[in-house]
Protein backbone atom coordinates (compact mmCIF):
# COMPACT_ATOMS: atom_id res chain seq x y z
CA UNK A 1 0.00 0.00 0.00
CA UNK A 2 1.46 3.33 -1.02
CA UNK A 3 1.05 6.63 0.78
CA UNK A 4 -1.56 8.87 -0.85
CA UNK A 5 -0.47 12.42 -1.61
CA UNK A 6 -3.23 14.85 -0.70
CA UNK A 7 -2.04 17.28 -3.39
CA UNK A 8 -2.44 14.84 -6.29
CA UNK A 9 -6.05 13.86 -5.51
CA UNK A 10 -8.82 15.91 -7.11
CA UNK A 11 -11.48 17.39 -4.86
CA UNK A 12 -14.65 15.33 -4.42
CA UNK A 13 -13.59 12.62 -6.91
CA UNK A 14 -13.73 9.21 -5.17
CA UNK A 15 -11.53 6.39 -6.41
CA UNK A 16 -10.96 2.74 -5.55
CA UNK A 17 -8.09 1.65 -3.32
CA UNK A 18 -7.51 -2.03 -4.12
CA UNK A 19 -4.21 -2.03 -2.20
CA UNK A 20 -5.74 -0.91 1.09
CA UNK A 21 -6.34 -3.72 3.57
CA UNK A 22 -9.69 -2.56 4.99
CA UNK A 23 -11.20 0.34 3.02
CA UNK A 24 -12.36 0.09 -0.59
CA UNK A 25 -12.42 3.78 -1.62
CA UNK A 26 -10.72 7.11 -0.93
CA UNK A 27 -11.75 10.69 -1.63
CA UNK A 28 -10.36 14.14 -0.92
CA UNK A 29 -13.42 15.91 0.43
CA UNK A 30 -13.38 19.67 -0.13
CA UNK A 31 -15.94 22.01 1.35
CA UNK A 32 -15.79 25.66 2.46
CA UNK A 33 -12.04 25.86 1.87
CA UNK A 34 -11.31 22.78 3.99
CA UNK A 35 -9.76 19.56 2.66
CA UNK A 36 -9.95 16.14 4.27
CA UNK A 37 -8.87 12.66 3.15
CA UNK A 38 -11.67 10.15 3.77
CA UNK A 39 -11.43 6.40 3.38
CA UNK A 40 -14.75 4.58 3.21
CA UNK A 41 -16.40 1.29 2.31
CA UNK A 42 -15.46 -2.18 3.45
CA UNK A 43 -12.97 -3.94 1.19
CA UNK A 44 -14.37 -6.96 -0.64
CA UNK A 45 -18.01 -6.52 0.40
CA UNK A 46 -20.74 -6.26 -2.19
CA UNK A 47 -23.45 -3.64 -1.77
CA UNK A 48 -27.03 -3.73 -2.98
CA UNK A 49 -25.77 -2.86 -6.45
CA UNK A 50 -27.91 -1.54 -9.28
CA UNK A 51 -30.40 -4.42 -9.40
CA UNK A 52 -33.92 -3.48 -8.37
CA UNK A 53 -35.12 -6.73 -6.82
CA UNK A 54 -36.82 -6.85 -3.41
CA UNK A 55 -33.73 -7.96 -1.49
CA UNK A 56 -31.53 -5.19 -2.96
CA UNK A 57 -34.12 -2.53 -2.25
CA UNK A 58 -34.38 -3.72 1.35
CA UNK A 59 -30.59 -3.67 1.82
CA UNK A 60 -30.33 -0.18 0.32
CA UNK A 61 -33.19 1.13 2.48
CA UNK A 62 -31.64 -0.39 5.63
CA UNK A 63 -28.26 1.21 4.92
CA UNK A 64 -29.78 4.62 4.25
CA UNK A 65 -31.95 4.46 7.40
CA UNK A 66 -29.09 3.25 9.60
CA UNK A 67 -26.69 5.97 8.43
CA UNK A 68 -29.14 8.80 7.69
CA UNK A 69 -27.83 11.01 10.49
CA UNK A 70 -24.24 10.75 9.23
CA UNK A 71 -25.16 11.05 5.54
CA UNK A 72 -26.80 14.41 6.32
CA UNK A 73 -23.45 15.74 7.60
CA UNK A 74 -22.45 16.22 3.98
CA UNK A 75 -19.25 15.82 1.99
CA UNK A 76 -16.97 15.75 5.02
CA UNK A 77 -18.37 12.40 6.27
CA UNK A 78 -17.54 8.88 5.14
CA UNK A 79 -21.23 7.90 5.25
CA UNK A 80 -22.06 10.54 2.63
CA UNK A 81 -19.49 9.11 0.21
CA UNK A 82 -20.41 5.48 0.91
CA UNK A 83 -24.05 6.35 0.19
CA UNK A 84 -23.16 8.16 -3.02
CA UNK A 85 -20.63 5.68 -4.42
CA UNK A 86 -21.53 2.25 -3.09
CA UNK A 87 -25.28 2.42 -2.40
Amino acid sequence: MSKVDKKTLKCNKPRKTPGHKTKSHIVKACENGKEKIIRFGQQGVSTAGKKQDKKSKARRASFKARHAKNIKKGKMSAAYWADKVKW
